[in-house]
C-alpha cells in the first residue's frame, strides 16, 4: 500500500506540474514559473504532498546535473567569436558591481566575507531560460539586442562553474593549496574545451555511429553521455555537475548537436521541470510569511539594482539606450543557478540555513515576477519619452490596461451577479405561484368589502 501510495502522489505532482505549466503558458508565460509554484504548492509548507526532505534533496541534485547538462548542449560558443568582446567584459563588470554591492552591505550589517562573496555571485548571475522565453516572446530573440543578450547569457554560463567551485572552498577550512589547484584546473579544462570547440570543425560523438538511427538507443545515449562525464570528472575530485556542464558543452558544438537534442529533448523537458519543481519545494511558506516585508524590500532593491547595473555596462559598451534598456531590464532577474550556488554554499557553511532560506525565496519572487517587470519597465520607456508633468499620471498610464481589465471584470461580474439574482427571483416567484392563488381566492371578499362604494366615496 505504501509503494502505490508513493505511485499516486508522485501522479498527483506530475498532474499538478502540468496543470500549473499550462495556466502559465495560457498568459504567455514560462511554464517553469508553474513548475516553481507547483513545488511550492505541494512542498512540505503547503500541501505536504511531498514531505520527504531526502526525497527533495535527490530530486533537486539529479535535476541539477541534467539542468547543466541541457544547458551546455543549447550554448553555441561559436556565437561569442562574433560578440565576446561585449559579452565577456560585460559578465566580469557585472560579477564587480554584485560584489562591490555586497562587500558594502557586509560592511554595514558585518557578515561575514564568505557570504558577501556568495551573494554577490548570486546578483550577477540571471536566468537564461526565463530571458530567452521573454526574448521570444517580444519577437527579439534575433535582433541584434537578442544576440547580445544571449551572448552575455551564455558567458554567464560559463562563469558560473568557477563561481561554484569557488564557493565551495570558502567554508569554515577556507581556501588551501589543494582548493587553489582544483579551481586552476576546472577553469583550464573550461577555457581549454572552449578553446577547441571554437577553432575545430565540429567532431563525431564516439560510439554514435553505433546508435545513429536506433530511437530507444538516443537518448539512453545522452543519459551516459552525461552521467559518464559526471563520473569521471568526480573522480578527479572535481564537481559531477561541472562534469555533465562540459558533456553537455561538447555535445551541443558537435556533428551531432541536432539529433542528440531531438533525442534528449523529452529528457530535457522532464528534468527542467523536476528542477524548477524541486525548486520550489523547498520554498518554506511560514518563513516568506514572517519576513514578507524584508524579502519585497530585498526583491525590490536587487531588480532595480540589477536593472540599473545591466543597463550602464551595455551601454557603455557602445549598444544605444533603446538596446541597452532592453537586454538589461530582460536580464534583471536573479537566475537560476543562484539556487546552486546557495546550496553549495550551505552544504560548506558559508551561509546559515536562514540566509539560505532568504536566497531561495527572493529568487523565486525574481524569476515568478520577472516578465511582469519586463512589461512594466517597457511601458515606462514609451511613457518617459512623453516627459509627463506628474508621477500619478505616469503611474496610470503605465498600468492603463490592468485598470481597464479589473473595471470590466467587475463591471462583468456586477452583471453576472444581478443576472443570477433576477434568476433567484423568478425561481422563487415560481415556486410560490400556487400559494399566492389560494390566498388570492380567499382574501378577494375581504378586499371587494373593504373597497369604498359610490356613496362611501368623497363627494357621492
Amino acid at each position: 500500500m505504501e509503494h502505490a501510495t508513493d505511485i499516486t502522489g508522485l501522479a498527483f505532482v506530475a498532474l499538478t506540474a502540468l496543470v500549473c505549466g499550462m495556466v502559465m503558458a495560457h498568459f504567455r508565460q514560462p511554464a517553469l514559473v508553474g513548475y516553481l509554484i507547483a513545488g511550492v504548492v505541494l512542498g512540505p509548507t503547503g500541501l505536504g504532498v511531498v514531505e520527504s526532505r531526502g526525497l527533495v534533496s535527490l530530486l533537486a541534485e539529479l535535476g541539477v546535473m541534467l539542468l547543466l547538462f541541457v544547458v551546455g548542449m543549447e550554448l553555441s560558443v561559436r556565437t561569442l567569436k562574433y560578440t565576446w568582446r561585449i559579452a565577456v567584459p560585460a559578465v566580469i563588470l557585472q560579477i564587480a558591481g554584485g560584489l562591490g554591492l555586497m562587500v558594502l552591505v557586509a560592511w554595514l550589517l558585518d557578515l561575514p566575507p564568505a557570504t558577501a562573496l556568495l551573494l554577490g555571485f548570486v546578483i550577477a548571475l540571471s536566468s537564461t531560460a526565463v530571458a530567452v522565453k521573454m526574448l521570444e516572446e517580444i519577437g527579439a530573440l534575433r535582433s541584434r539586442t537578442g544576440r547580445v543578450t544571449v551572448a552575455v547569457l551564455i558567458a554567464q554560463d560559463l562563469a558560473f562553474l568557477p563561481m561554484m567551485l569557488i564557493v565551495e572552498t570558502t567554508g569554515a577550512a577556507g581556501f588551501s593549496a589543494t582548493a587553489a589547484l582544483r579551481i586552476a584546473v576546472s577553469v583550464l579544462l573550461l577555457v581549454g574545451l572552449v578553446w577547441v570547440l571554437m577553432r575545430n570543425r565540429r567532431q563525431h560523438l564516439p560510439f554514435y555511429r553505433i546508435i545513429a538511427g536506433h530511437v530507444d538507443l538516443g537518448p539512453l545515449a545522452g543519459l551516459f553521455y552525461c552521467f559518464g562525464a559526471s563520473a569521471a570528472i568526480g573522480l578527479l575530485g572535481l564537481s559531477p555537475a561541472y562534469g555533465a556542464f562540459l558533456a553537455g558543452l561538447a555535445i551541443g558544438n558537435s556533428a551531432e548537436r541536432k539529433p542528440m537534442l531531438a533525442a534528449v529533448r523529452p529528457i530535457q523537458s522532464v528534468m527542467v521541470m523536476v528542477f524548477f519543481l524541486s525548486i520550489g519545494l523547498l520554498v518554506d511558506l511560514p518563513f516568506i510569511w514572517d519576513n514578507l516585508g524584508v524579502l519585497l524590500v530585498l526583491f525590490a532593491i536587487v531588480t532595480l539594482f540589477k536593472t540599473v547595473m545591466n543597463i550602464g555596462i551595455l551601454h557603455l559598451l557602445n549598444e544605444s539606450w533603446t538596446r541597452a534598456f532592453l537586454g538589461g531590464v530582460v536580464i534583471s532577474q536573479v537566475g537560476e543557478f543562484s539556487f546552486l550556488l546557495a546550496a553549495t554554499g550551505l552544504a560548506v557553511a558559508a551561509i546559515s540555513p536562514e540566509e539560505f532560506k532568504l536566497v531561495v525565496s527572493v529568487t523565486v519572487f525574481s524569476l515568478a515576477l520577472s516578465p511582469f517587470w519586463l512589461i512594466t519597465a517597457r511601458r515606462l520607456q514609451h511613457i518617459a519619452a512623453r516627459r509627463l508633468p506628474t508621477w500619478r499620471l505616469v503611474f496610470n498610464l503605465t498600468f492603463a490596461g490592468e485598470r481597464f481589465a479589473l473595471r470590466r471584470g467587475k463591471s462583468r461580474t456586477g452583471k453576472a451577479l444581478q443576472v443570477l439574482a433576477l434568476r433567484l427571483g423568478d425561481r422563487r416567484a415560481r415556486r410560490r405561484k400556487p400559494g399566492r392563488t389560494e390566498t388570492e381566492t380567499v382574501e378577494t371578499p375581504t378586499e371587494t368589502a373593504e373597497t369604498p362604494t359610490e356613496t362611501d366615496r368623497p363627494g357621492a
